[in-house]
């Protein structure tokens, strides 16, 4: 089964202190690229997530999103800077002594410039229980991520296939097509040699002048190239897994084949048929973007 890499899972674990949930929704990318937002002072977890997302997730970009709510979840510490309050106080009593002030100072003067001197920390709670609670959310997320990228999986791969096998319809004609090709050529260049010789042909040298025309625009090679192509195309997606990659270079070469026909061709039937070719695999290419 081949697997897409867009998608969307949410998984949520709360206990009687705590409730979390964990969102995550993926799209192509060359790599595996995880990016997780979660609350700062639980940022330590990230690592951990990222290793359950790696287990299910080669290939796309994932994005993260952690909600954790509850009481108890950090302790609040206050850091005075006692040095910065001292000099603070000393200034205040400097002011009061120059300019000759009667009013003592209070208790209020002070808190009112302790906006510098004072921080206020923040730090998690040791909780295996949370850490737990987490680690399943994340797991029930991409869980159903998957689901949907597999979902999304089959439904590529029914239109990949079904443009697959019109590119080898178009294929077979051309192969049909092609042995007519030097015949039309040989009776046209026939034609215009008699109404200039009036009769007269050299037939060696018009078999001859047919012979490097046949060889020119022989496209078996490219035909067999393609067809070889399409069997690696089926096989891999057969096999499933991360084949996004494989599948690119295979549309690359069809191309590359597609167009030396319509070069080779000199024939307007053949090039329709490559145009109907070149159609379909645009859209398997446009497909391919997404496998994972």
């Amino acid at each position: 089964m081949i697997v897409s890499m867009t998608g969307f899972g949410r998984g949520k674990r709360e206990d009687e202190n705590v409730r979390i949930t964990v969102e995550m929704k993926s799209v192509n990318h060359r790599f595996c690229e995880i990016s997780i937002r979660i609350p700062r002072q639980w940022m330590m977890f990230e690592d951990k997530i990222k290793r359950v997302i790696t287990e299910h997730i080669a290939r796309g970009r994932v994005e993260v999103f952690v909600t954790i709510e509850g009481e108890q979840l950090v302790e609040r510490t206050l850091h005075v800077d006692w040095q910065l309050v001292d000099a603070y106080y000393r200034m205040l009593h400097d002011v009061r002594s120059r300019f000759h002030l009667k009013d003592d100072i209070s208790l209020r003067d002070v808190v009112h410039m302790l906006s510098d001197a004072v921080e206020m920390t923040e730090q998690p709670l040791q909780n295996d229980a949370l850490l737990s609670l987490l680690l399943e959310a994340a797991k029930e997320a991409v869980e159903q991520l998957k689901h949907m990228r597999e979902q999304e999986g089959k439904a590529l791969l029914a239109d990949m296939l079904a443009q697959l096998e019109a590119i080898e319809k178009s294929a077979r004609r051309i192969e049909q097509l092609a042995p007519t090709v030097v015949a039309s050529y040989r009776d046209r260049i026939h034609k215009r040699v008699h109404e200039f010789v009036q009769g007269i042909v050299d037939e060696q040298r018009l078999l001859t002048e047919v012979a490097l025309f046949a060889e020119k625009v022989d496209i078996h090679e490219e035909l067999k190239r393609i067809y070889s192509h399409i069997e690696q195309f089926r096989r891999i997606v057969s096999e499933g897994g991360a084949v996004g990659r494989k599948l690119d270079f295979l549309v690359q070469e069809l191309n590359r084949e597609m167009n030396t026909i319509g070069s080779k061709a000199n024939d307007g039937h053949i090039a329709s048929e490559v145009v109907n070719m070149k159609s379909a695999l645009e859209k398997i290419k446009e497909q391919v973007q997404n496998v994972e």
